[in-house]
């Protein structure tokens, strides 16, 4: 995406109370870099295995959101400097963020990731999975993780009622668990819905962040992000 463009693309968007995610992923550090010089500060990444030698190369004012599926025993490598874990789907992992942001001295910001899509290689909670941690006390008492709202990811399909359907589904569970578990919590505001093929009807939807990696660094490579590429 050309400056001019991606400029148009980050006001427009601000205009509309919806945060950027450049996802960033099996992108090299000069690549990321050129955006970070168009003022984007925030940057995704699937991969622990990616996201921590960006982060120790990269300039320290980038807020980092861990987008991906993660796994308990990788938690410990990213807990000291990530801004935000997206893909929560378990109480299990929620008590290893809880564990390592204790010992990082930290506060961690986490959304809950909702199965949303017809794609069995989606991850993510159910609504009543969902609802089953948020009542479990075992939650209640975890002080280093902060519940800022719910992430989803939608089916890969041009049908845009399908799309919007699940988009739709998501803002409802989130306004269903707002009012009852986090009625006077303004830090539970966000929903993490919408990529590059379809942020226009999850912010129509309600999104407040938006996950786009194509529309801004073009197509993806084919490869994984290693150190050599530093």
């Amino acid at each position: 995406m050309q400056a001019e463009d991606f400029k148009r693309l980050r006001a427009n968007l601000q205009e509309k109370g919806v945060k950027l995610i450049a996802v960033s992923k099996m992108k090299t550090p000069v690549e990321i870099l050129e955006v970070y010089n168009r003022q984007q500060r925030v940057f995704g990444e699937n991969k622990v295995q990616d996201l921590v030698p960006k982060y120790e190369y990269l300039q320290k004012d980038i807020e980092w959101h861990m987008i991906g599926h993660l796994q308990k025993n990788k938690v410990k490598y990213i807990a000291p400097f990530v801004t935000m874990i997206q893909s929560v789907d378990s109480l299990g992992l929620l008590l290893e963020i809880d564990k390592r942001a204790v010992n990082a001295n930290r506060t961690i910001d986490f959304l809950f990731q909702v199965y949303i899509a017809k794609e069995e290689t989606k991850f993510g909670l159910s609504e009543k999975e969902l609802t089953d941690l948020l009542g479990n006390p075992v939650f209640t008492q975890l002080k280093n993780v902060r519940a800022c709202g719910l992430m989803g990811i939608g089916t890969l399909t041009d049908d845009e009622k399908t799309v919007r359907n699940e988009f739709r589904s998501l803002k409802k569970v989130f306004d269903t668990v707002k009012e009852k578990y986090f009625p006077a919590d303004k830090n539970f505001k966000e929903i993490s819905m919408g990529m590059s093929g379809d942020y226009e009807i999850a912010i129509e939807e309600g999104s407040t962040m938006v996950r786009l990696g194509t529309l801004i660094f073009g197509e993806r490579l084919t490869h994984t992000f290693t150190r050599g590429e530093l």
